[in-house]
């Protein structure tokens, strides 16, 4: 009889551990899932410019860094808009750009409302 026992040991301590493999397989698949997506939720941004100002100040550009880009550039004209997908870039003539919206009912139509502003009749 004595030989049997540490053999009912092993039996129910591997029992007990594919019962804890599969009970524990099931809670991850489903409530460790939901703990993980809860810890992933973004968080909005500080309402100040703490950020913006900390990424100005490690930045290093031996000529222009673009204020709203942070491109580095040997002018400020050469600065790049920052949603190209979005905005057209026009030099002005004070060695400036601007970023000016797409018109989005036909081309050139950013353009046409720039040079009108220049003209001053916009």
């Amino acid at each position: 009889m004595r030989s049997l026992y540490p053999l009912h040991i092993l039996l129910l301590a591997l029992l007990s551990s594919v019962a804890n493999a599969q009970f524990g397989f099931f809670d991850q698949m489903f409530g460790g899932q939901q703990q993980q997506q809860q810890r992933q939720q973004p968080q909005n941004v500080p309402s100040d410019s703490s950020i913006y100002r900390g990424n100005f100040e490690r930045m290093h550009c031996e000529n222009y860094l673009c204020p709203d880009t942070l491109a580095c550039v040997h002018f400020p004209h050469h600065c790049p808009c920052a949603w190209p997908a979005n905005e057209d870039k026009f030099e002005m003539g004070d060695g400036h750009r601007i970023c000016v919206s797409k018109g989005g009912f036909k081309s050139g139509e950013a353009a046409r409302k720039v040079e009108l502003a220049r003209k001053g009749m916009l």
